[in-house]
C-alpha cells in the first residue's frame, strides 16, 4: 500500500535517522514479534486503509503510549476508527515530554524516524511551513521521548512506509502556548487531510475508582472540545495527564478545522489487565471528525 509521500530535505533538517529508544521495552523490538503483537491488539487482524480512498478531511485522535501490553487495545481501537476514514496525505504525532529537554513546542530536524518495522519519511515541507512560523527545531526533546515513537509502529502497520509524519513535542508542565501553535498547525495543514495524533496516557498511579472518576473530569471538556474547561481542570485539580499540552492543542486546532464530532471510541485503566486495582493508569482513545463523517 502506498500513500502520498511528503517531500524530503529542507533547510531545517538533517538527513539524520531517528533510531528507536523504546524498542525492547514499550513494544518488542524483533519485527516478527512487534508485527504478531500489533495483529494481536485487533479483533481482526490490522485495518487495511485503502490506499485509492483518500480521506475526506483532516480527523484528530488522542491515543495512549504506554506499553502495548497496557495501552495497546484502547490505541488500536481508535487507529481502527480512524483508518476507516481512508489514507491521510501526512500524520503529525503531538507527543508528551516527560524529559523536560527541548523549547515547550519542538518540531523533529531528523529527515527520517525508524521503529523494527521499517522507516518512515518526515514532510520536510510541512516542517519548513512549521519552523517559518516560530517553532523550533530542536532533536533535545526527542532524544529520550517515547510518546511519539510508541505511535508509529500502529502508524506504519496501517499505512505503510511511505505515509509522511511530522513529530511535534509539546509541554505540558509549563503549559505550551496552546492557541498559537495550533493556529500554526492549521495554517500548514488546511487544503490537506491530515491526521492529527495528540500522545497522551491519563491519571496516573491511583487506585482504580480514583483515576476512573478523575478520566471522567478531564474527558468530559475534551468531549466538548472546551479547551480553556480542559486547561482549568488539568492545573486545579493537578491532573497527571503527561500529554495535557498536546491534547490542549489538538483541542484547538481542531476547533480551527472543524473537527468539532467527537467521540469517545474506547476507555480502559492498566488494572483492566494486570488485575492490580490499587495503583493504574488511566487511558483513552477520542476520535475527531467532521460532523457527518
Amino acid at each position: 500500500m502506498v500513500c502520498p509521500i511528503g517531500e524530503g530535505y529542507n533547510r531545517f533538517m538533517d538527513k539524520s535517522i531517528r533510531a528507536p529508544i523504546a524498542a525492547g521495552a514499550f513494544y518488542p523490538k524483533n519485527p516478527d514479534v512487534l508485527r504478531a503483537a500489533i495483529e494481536s491488539l485487533y479483533g481482526n487482524g490490522i485495518p487495511r486503509a485503502d490506499s485509492d480512498r483518500p480521506s475526506i478531511a483532516s480527523v484528530g485522535l488522542i491515543a495512549p503510549h504506554a506499553g502495548y501490553l497496557y495501552s495497546g487495545r484502547v490505541a488500536a481501537a481508535g487507529y481502527e476508527r480512524a483508518a476507516a476514514l481512508g489514507c491521510p496525505e501526512a500524520v503529525l504525532l503531538l507527543g508528551a515530554n516527560h524529559t523536560g529537554l527541548g523549547a515547550p513546542v519542538s518540531l523533529s530536524g531528523h529527515a527520517i524516524w525508524e521503529t523494527p518495522l521499517g522507516r518512515t519519511p518526515v514532510d520536510a515541507r510541512l516542517v519548513e511551513q512549521l519552523a517559518d512560523t516560530g517553532l523550533p527545531v530542536s532533536d533535545a526533546a526527542f532524544e529520550r521521548e517515547h510518546s511519539i515513537e510508541v505511535q508509529l509502529p500502529l502508524v506504519q502497520s496501517i499505512w505503510g512506509f511511505d505515509l509522511p509524519i511530522v513529530p511535534v513535542c509539546v509541554t505540558s508542565v509549563p503549559f505550551p502556548p496552546v492557541r498559537k501553535t495550533a493556529e500554526a498547525l492549521a495554517k500548514a495543514v488546511r487544503g490537506r487531510r491530515c491526521l492529527v495524533v495528540a500522545s497522551s496516557d491519563f491519571t496516573h498511579y491511583e487506585p482504580d475508582v480514583a483515576a476512573r472518576g478523575l478520566d471522567r473530569l478531564a474527558l468530559e471538556p475534551i468531549r466538548a472540545l472546551d479547551v480553556d474547561g480542559f486547561t482549568r481542570i488539568f492545573q486545579e485539580r493537578g491532573l497527571s495527564i503527561c500529554g495535557a499540552g498536546a491534547i490542549a492543542v489538538l483541542l484547538e486546532l481542531c476547533l480551527q478545522l472543524k473537527l468539532t464530532n467527537a467521540e469517545l471510541v474506547e476507555y480502559a485503566t492498566s488494572g483492566d489487565v494486570t488485575g492490580d486495582r490499587g495503583a493504574v493508569v488511566g487511558y483513552a482513545s477520542v476520535l475527531f471528525t467532521t460532523e457527518g463523517s
